[in-house]
């Protein structure tokens, strides 16, 4: 299966750790180059941004425009793509995943699949408590956080396509409050991000520190007051989104820490 690196200019150290790790997995790759708030359009003061359930920093409006570029990728080719942040980092077992997973949904006749995460970020999910008939992988029905590894079919990519001028916010929130989206999580994960190494017990090849956290997050004390009550009112709708979905599938579905693979490739 083919990888999408997203990678900003300039972050050497982060991009040669992916070509390390490529090279180690043999998995075929094609670097992104990472939009930046120079690079941002529309620009920020755009409503675009406004649509979110708090003011977005203009590294969050950057990054999520980064996998607006890396899903559009993916109808260009036509086939599932692995879509990596560049301080993700892959299990030894991940390549036989995907040759696994390109395999069976290749034959047809399956569980509906658009998009599979392979991370997970010490955060509970609500998960399927039966397995994939084939993959070991479970149905995910509400996730939280983390966009750094996931598995994108054309199908799940046309569906945040044409949804991304309605759902512009973090990347991972877009994805996870996609709900027409049929996602999988794998279990156990086959990817975790460096900042969560030490969390794992994994020893980190780079240290990784957040280009998105390098901005300050606004506040909303300077907004008009009809701005600040709609971001609360869409924060709010989202927790109740959230709620309903959780109780809809609670008879199938439990909340659960997803632990990882044994099998990790020293790339450092």
């Amino acid at each position: 299966m083919h990888v999408l690196i997203i990678n900003l200019a300039g972050a050497h150290e982060r991009m040669a750790l992916q070509e390390r790790q490529m090279r180690e997995l043999s998995l075929s790759w094609e670097r992104l180059e990472a939009v930046t708030p120079q690079t941002l359009s529309p620009g920020p003061e755009d409503p675009l941004w406004q649509q979110w359930q708090r003011p977005l920093r203009v590294t969050e409006m950057a990054l999520f425009a980064s996998h607006l570029a890396a899903w559009r990728r993916v109808l260009d080719h036509v086939r599932p793509c692995l879509i990596l942040e560049d301080d993700a980092l892959l299990a030894a077992s991940a390549p036989a995943f995907l040759h696994q997973l390109a395999k069976v949904t290749k034959a047809g006749g399956g569980p509906a699949i658009d998009h599979v995460t392979l991370e997970t970020r010490s955060r509970k999910k609500l998960v399927s408590r039966k397995t994939h008939p084939h993959l070991p992988m479970r149905r995910l029905w509400q996730d939280r956080t983390g966009a750094a590894a996931y598995v994108l079919f054309p199908s799940g990519a046309e569906k945040l396509v044409t949804r991304a001028p309605r759902i512009a916010a973090l990347a991972d929130a877009a994805i996870a409050g996609c709900y027409d989206l049929a996602s999988w999580q794998t279990d156990p994960a086959l990817a975790i991000q460096v900042d969560q190494s030490a969390a794992y017990g994994i020893r980190p090849p780079i240290t990784a520190q957040s280009s998105v956290d390098a901005v300050a997050r606004p506040g909303t004390h300077d907004l008009p007051s009809a701005l600040r009550r709609a971001y609360r009112r869409r924060r709010l709708l989202a927790q109740l989104r959230m709620g309903a979905r959780q109780l809809a599938h609670l008879h199938h579905a439990e909340r659960r820490q997803i632990g990882i693979a044994s099998d990790w490739p020293e790339l450092g």
